[in-house]
Parts: structure tokens; C-alpha cells; sequence
């Protein structure tokens, strides 16, 4: 079950990622992000960028390791094979770029609790190592009930 007192808990941070070139070219590779900039040093240089600028939702590599923690705590009581992403919203501040190394911390910061089970919504903040903000990306997550814990299973259960 969801334990509503974690709302508001504030993870420590992730370790550090470094982004390189090769993971964003992979990962605009996936997502089919052809813009050059994404490809070609060249390219984001011409754009005014020392190097190759992540696609937008790269974000989402960082967050998952951070967002990681809460899936994790067991105190949080979130079985992750009873999820369902619901929503994944991006602020960026300034693009992410190569040769990056990005820090990421999570908050859990909204537990809604329904008939259905609980929405789970966290907060990652994603800073460049000066401390500067890059991404702000929150999640929601919907963690459904076990149908093992439901009154009206338990009640058939018990007669």
C-alpha cells in the first residue's frame, strides 16, 4: 500500500551523469530527433553551442535515475509492477549538452489516493555541476491497488 506520509520527501541526489556524445546521438537516433545539431558538432556549434544539444526529452535518462529512489523506497510501499506512467511534463532552462555532468535530485511530491490506487507525482530538478538548472521534469505515476487488498476481495475471502 502507498504510504501518504512520504508526500513531500526529498530524496538525496543521484549520481552524477555524464552526458556524452554518443548517448545523444543515440538517443536522437531513437526518438527520430534529426536536427543536426543533435548529430553534428559542427552543426550545434554554428547554433552557438560548445557541443551536441540533447533532444528535449533526453531529460527523461536522468530523471528515471533519480525517480529511482522513490520506487525503491520501501517506505513509500510502491510496487513497481502496478504501475502505469500517467503524464511526464519538461521545464527546460537551458539545453542539455555534451560534456555535461548533471546532477539530479527527486522529490515525491503529490500522493493522491483513489479507488483505484494512488497518483504518485514526483519532481526531479536537474542541475549542470555550477549548480546552474537545466531540467525540471515531473512525473505521475499511477500505482494501482492490489486486488488482494481490496475490501470487497477480502470480505469473499473471508466467508
Amino acid at each position: 500500500m502507498i504510504n501518504p506520509d512520504r508526500q513531500g520527501h526529498q530524496y538525496p541526489p543521484a549520481a552524477p551523469y555524464q552526458v556524452s556524445r554518443e548517448a545523444i546521438r543515440e538517443f536522437a537516433f531513437s526518438v527520430q530527433a534529426e536536427h543536426p545539431a543533435h548529430h553534428d558538432v559542427d552543426a550545434a556549434r554554428a547554433l552557438g553551442h560548445r557541443d551536441l544539444v540533447a533532444p528535449p526529452s533526453f531529460a527523461v535518462i536522468i530523471a528515471q535515475r533519480a525517480e529511482a529512489a522513490v520506487v525503491n523506497d520501501a517506505e513509500a510501499g510502491i510496487d513497481f509492477s502496478r504501475v502505469v506512467h500517467a503524464e511526464e511534463r519538461f521545464t527546460h532552462h537551458s539545453p542539455i549538452l555534451a560534456g555535461d555532468t548533471l546532477s539530479s535530485q527527486v522529490t515525491l511530491e503529490k500522493i493522491r489516493t483513489m479507488g483505484a490506487g494512488a497518483m504518485v507525482t514526483t519532481v526531479v530538478q536537474i542541475s549542470a555541476e555550477d549548480g546552474s538548472p537545466r531540467t525540471t521534469v515531473t512525473s505521475s505515476l499511477l500505482v494501482r491497488n492490489d486486488p488482494a487488498d481490496s475490501p470487497a476481495r477480502n470480505e469473499k475471502d473471508d466467508a
